[in-house]
């Protein structure tokens, strides 16, 4: 059964399925096919219990403010400051792209906002200083990675759901390999500087530097009005993406830049891409019903362990398993597939699921900069107007650092764990 749902979802993804229709058919396929043909009431009955958890409610908030964000001109900003910041240094437009991207992760929380809104800004801006259309390409789409590590992250959000973990742990887990993630990215863009000759720009000065946080401070202070206030007791996730909401659309009324059509075309965005994400976790959970019924963690479990015993082996294993799948599955679909079948067996080997939580969102987020399936990859040659195979060819150098990174994060725990265990304690919950 298990050959046929995984061997059928990853064929019609090949064939350019909608990842929610594939998992859907896939589901369904193997339904017929099984001793259940007769019950095929229970994919309804578990899609609407699937989507019907308190946890999710989430989603879709942080999914608007992400919109709104971009439609009330956060991004351009956002991106005036960091250009005051760090634009002067060697690949000074190239830090600026990165560091861009860490201050509006705490504000978006999804790689492909990061790619849609920042990247048409970041991609024009290198465009006219005289980087290569291909380079500044790769850099937006490797630097949109940080976007879903940094909290909020809406899949830090579903992981969060998926094992049971709670939201502000996951958040707080994933601030310093954010961080760090943002940081081998600039020393990588410094090492490229010493044998390409980047253009460079003159430094701006105190009062430039002043005019553009006065501008923008209103943007820079909303990831410490969110996070702090999930952090300080003072509101749930859920009730923190309404106040990114609301805090986006007051400032867009603020800078008279919130109209009604932007409005709308915000609330469309956001209805669509949560109804495409809420269908994709309802098929899903369907799918882990059926991985449930035929014991498939506990027979991938057993194949493990015939093959090691060993948790640093397995988690070499595991990233390589993560990454391939990452090269042709979406972060949140592939999650919603594989966190059921995998905790079990994590757990066995005593592996922490919240840094469990953080191997898998970053190795599945290298997944939409990595050929020939990621997504980022694809929005990059709309919003940069640049051929897929230059893109391509540009974007594997990147993943050298992305990599690195990886294998700190995933043989490191306590880069992932210490600041959840110091501010909220150890997490003492039994498996």
């Amino acid at each position: 059964m298990f050959a046929l749902l995984f061997i059928g979802f990853i064929a019609l993804i090949l064939l350019d399925v909608p990842v929610s229709m594939a998992i859907g058919a896939a589901v369904l396929m193997t339904f017929l096919t099984s001793d259940f043909s007769d019950a095929l009431y229970i994919i309804p009955q578990q899609i609407l219990e699937g989507v019907n958890k308190p946890s999710l409610a989430a989603v879709p908030f942080f999914i608007m403010a992400g919109n709104l964000m971009n439609t009330v001109g956060m991004t351009d900003r956002i991106f005036h400051f960091a250009n005051a910041l760090v634009g002067h240094f060697r690949a000074g437009l190239a830090q600026v792209n990165v560091l861009s991207s860490m201050i509006f992760a705490g504000v978006s929380g999804a790689a492909v906002a990061d790619c849609a809104g920042l990247g048409a800004i970041e991609i024009k801006a290198m465009k006219e200083r005289g980087y290569k259309p291909e380079f500044a390409a790769a850099l937006t789409v490797c630097s949109a990675v940080v976007g879903p590590i940094i909290p909020p992250s809406i899949g830090l959000v579903i992981y969060a759901f998926l094992a049971q973990q709670s939201v502000e742990r996951m958040f707080l887990a994933g601030l310093m390999p954010g961080l760090i993630v943002g940081g081998s990215l600039m020393i990588f863009n410094r090492i490229l500087a010493i044998k390409h000759d980047f253009p460079t720009q003159e430094k701006a000065t105190c009062s430039e530097v002043h005019k553009a946080g006065i501008d923008g401070i209103l943007a820079l202070v909303a990831p410490g009005i969110i996070l702090g206030s999930i952090l300080g007791g003072f509101v749930t996730a859920t009730e923190a993406g309404v106040l990114a909401c609301i805090y986006s659309m007051i400032l867009g009324l603020f800078y008279k830049t919130l109209t009604f059509r932007k409005l709308w075309d915000a609330l469309t965005d956001t209805m669509l891409m949560t109804s495409v994400i809420m269908i994709i976790i309802g098929f899903s959970i369907a799918m882990g019903w059926l991985l449930a019924i035929e014991q498939v963690p506990q027979k991938i479990g057993e194949a493990v362990f015939s093959i090691t015993d060993s948790p640093s082996v397995f988690l070499l294993m595991l990233l390589v398993f993560i990454i391939l799948v990452g090269c042709v599955v979406e972060g949140v679909p592939a999650k919603l597939m594989l966190v059921p079948m995998l905790l079990p067996i994590t757990d066995s080997f005593g592996i922490d699921r919240v840094h469990f939580g953080i191997i898998i969102q970053l190795g599945l987020l290298i997944g939409i900069a990595t050929p020939p399936m990621g997504i980022g990859l694809y929005i990059m040659v709309e919003v940069g107007n640049v051929p897929f195979e230059k893109v391509t060819m540009a974007v594997l150098p990147f993943l050298i650092p992305l990599m690195l990174t990886l294998l700190l994060i995933t043989y490191v725990p306590q880069i992932s764990l210490w600041l959840p265990n110091l501010l909220l304690g150890p997490d003492i919950s039994i498996r």
